[in-house]
């Protein structure tokens, strides 16, 4: 069933465990998302960036919206890392039924202005909003953002923010970053930060750059022929550990695209010769159910819907 961000979040801040939001590009990454999501019998939500919606535009939102009408779990369609008030409006009217509005390169004050409008428009609509309060480092897309501009998000700050905004979630900067490389070793989670803003509110907050990169898919990346650096991710049992303070929301992309590449590349190696896309995208598709299905389980979300 198609159903609002709110829908399906709410009720995993009050439940402590997190819900998995997987970008999107395709049938089959949309595919492995929402029957993995439905076999599990756990709520999930299904993300599209600009990019995507440049990419697939109303014919990839309708996928999404088709298979999640007909599924028996709850699914929202979300816009992630929407740029404008313009283009969260787009997404809307394609029948997205939540949206992000990140306007967190901007100073405080600015946020409040944009994402407030946003929430305005939005919610006489019936649709929920994200937004980001603070910044996180690596490169998602357009989303660029150097190390060295990159700071976690001021609890009291949150406080002021939401309460201006009317925002129905908070995407907070707590040591995670976008894309496959987020340093040497086990990367960082400030989960005094995340505590600390989650006893201070009480909407579902959300976690970006939260791909675990998993060795062994790295390692069949690169055995298939794929070249890769020091790709890291998030531990498990930091993600764990954040659901059971506020963190309701974990966004997970690079680990999908990993498994979707490693899927192709091994059919490829092995069979030279093949060149029925049904043989090369099927197995790929199957990759990701795994990853899928892995994430599922460590956020609790599992036997939720």
């Amino acid at each position: 069933m198609l159903v609002t961000g709110n829908d399906i979040l709410v009720p995993a801040r009050a439940g402590k465990y997190g819900v998995a939001a997987f970008n999107t590009n395709n049938m089959e990454i949309t595919q492995a998302i929402i029957h993995t999501a439905e076999r599990l019998r756990s709520p999930v939500i299904v993300q599209m960036s600009e990019g995507a919606i440049k990419y697939g535009g109303q014919d990839l939102a309708n996928i999404v919206k088709d298979i999640a009408t007909r599924a028996s779990v709850p699914v929202a369609l979300h816009l992630d890392h929407g740029s404008s008030y313009v283009n969260a409006l787009k997404a809307i009217k394609m029948g997205f039924t939540s949206v992000m509005i990140d306007a967190s390169h901007h100073p405080f004050e600015e946020n409040v202005a944009e994402t407030r409008r946003v929430v305005e428009a939005a919610h006489a609509m019936g649709i929920s909003v994200e937004s980001e309060l603070g910044r996180l480092g690596g490169i998602e897309e357009h989303v660029v953002v150097d190390e060295k501009d990159a700071f976690l998000t001021d609890p009291q700050e949150a406080v002021q923010f939401v309460e201006q905004t009317g925002t129905d979630y908070l995407a907070i900067a707590i040591g995670t970053s976008h894309g496959a490389y987020k340093g040497k070793g086990r990367p960082f989670i400030d989960q005094a930060r995340i505590e600390q803003i989650g006893n201070l509110l009480s909407i579902p907050l959300v976690a970006h750059g939260s791909s675990g990169v998993p060795k062994e898919i790295v390692e069949r990346f690169r055995a298939s022929g794929g070249e890769i650096g020091d790709a890291a991710g998030i531990a498990d049992e930091d993600l764990e550990q954040a659901t059971q303070h506020g963190i309701a929301k974990v966004n997970v992309d690079t680990d999908l695209r990993l498994a979707s590449t490693v899927g192709i590349r091994e059919v490829l190696k092995a069979s030279p010769k093949e060149f029925d896309p049904r043989k090369v995208f099927g197995p790929a598709r199957d990759v990701m159910a795994q990853i899928v299905e892995h994430k599922l389980r460590v956020l609790g979300s599992v036997g939720k819907a």
